[in-house]
């Protein structure tokens, strides 16, 4: 079946917003599928891919995953670099994959820059919601965002501008925007949360891309994009968390990627929230899992964050008693052989020795 309508999204900045939707319903029931949906935004046709787990029949709410693809790519590939399908097929949420629209004045695919019409796809993202929120049945408190590269840098942009929507979010390899950027050129205003939200970015240190820098970068003396110092600062110091983060050093399971990864993590936020990051050591501008480091995966990584907040905080904070609180950090110390030596080659028999007394043996191959 398939039907139409025109919805009027209201004033935003002092401009009407007007839909066409043309959405594709399946007759009887939803099941393990991929959908792609069409509207007309802005005066522009936009497309969108959905995915819904054969879990849905509408009797409970499910929650919503956005996942935006970097700038001058497609959403249909970027499936293929964040496939959170198998994911979301046990977890039970919709993945939402939007097609960011081609920039006139560069000539590729792009979330932020729409120069020189108009366009803000916050908004786009927001008549998304909107539409999915009539045909299924969305958890209104459980909708989150990540993105890679320049979606990365929209995904700070929807929790900053769409935070009334966004519960928790995942950057990976994108900074966020300098004020001078939000406020001199696009005239977005500061970086607006409402709510405590949890927050994780998965940068690379040897990142040469400008926009994705881990020290930031600055035009001249004009500051275009945060460094993750900045970026963490910010979001503990939003969400009130613990002032220095818990560092733990994760197992380098894959010795040809020429990376490791560490997890740093800031506790205790208001609502129970946390900021982490997970720094990828000699990394570049990658998705871990699907190319560049391979100790982690990437878009595991963000369904097990993201999925334990609502608007709220987190889900079923006890603020006397907070289970992230309550987590136990170990930080590595050394790693030696059997012989007792220490040793970096990171192959054959090891011994993993941790700062609270705790040894693991491990055999690694190169």
């Amino acid at each position: 079946m398939i039907c139409s309508s025109i919805v009027n999204l209201g004033i935003y900045n002092g401009k009407m917003k007007k839909l066409f939707l043309l959405i594709i319903i399946p007759f009887l029931s939803f099941g393990q599928q991929l959908i792609t949906e069409n509207m007309i935004f802005d005066g522009q046709e936009r497309e969108y891919i959905l995915y819904v787990p054969s879990s849905y029949d509408a009797t409970s709410e499910f929650p919503l995953l956005f996942s935006f693809h970097g700038g001058s790519g497609y959403a249909e590939d970027f499936i293929y670099t964040n496939d959170m399908r198998p994911i979301a097929d046990t977890a039970n949420f919709i993945a939402i994959y939007p097609q960011g629209a081609i920039d006139p004045d560069g000539g590729t695919t792009s979330w932020i820059h729409k120069a020189p019409t108009d366009h803000d796809d916050i908004f786009f993202i927001e008549a998304i919601i909107n539409s999915l929120n009539e045909n299924y049945v969305i958890d209104q408190n459980r909708i989150y965002a990540c993105g890679y590269s320049e979606g990365a840098i929209f995904s700070y942009e929807l929790g900053c501008r769409l935070n009334h929507k966004i519960a928790a979010f995942v950057a990976v390899s994108g900074s966020m925007l300098a004020d001078y950027y939000r406020n001199d050129i696009y005239d977005w205003g500061p970086c607006a949360p409402i709510h405590p939200t949890a927050m994780m970015l998965i940068p690379g240190t040897n990142d040469d891309n400008p926009h994705s820098s881990y020290d930031g970068f600055s035009y001249y003396d004009l500051p275009l994009y945060m460094s993750v110092d900045e970026i963490t600062s910010y979001w503990s110091s939003y969400n009130n968390t613990d002032i220095n983060p818990i560092l733990s050093e994760l197992p380098n399971i894959n010795n040809s990627d020429g990376s490791n990864v560490e997890r740093y993590s800031w506790l205790n936020g208001d609502a129970c929230v946390t900021v982490e990051e997970l720094k990828i050591i000699n990394g570049g501008h990658d998705w871990p899992g699907s190319f560049g480091n391979m100790d982690i995966n990437a878009s595991a990584e963000i369904w097990n964050f993201v999925s334990k907040y609502n608007t709220d905080g987190l889900i079923n904070c006890n603020l006397s008693s907070s289970p992230e609180s309550s987590i136990i950090y170990k930080n590595l110390i050394t790693t030696i052989d059997v012989l007792g030596r220490k040793t970096n080659t990171h192959k054959g028999f090891q011994l993993y020795i941790y700062d609270d007394g705790s040894v693991e043996k491990k055999y690694l191959i190169k």
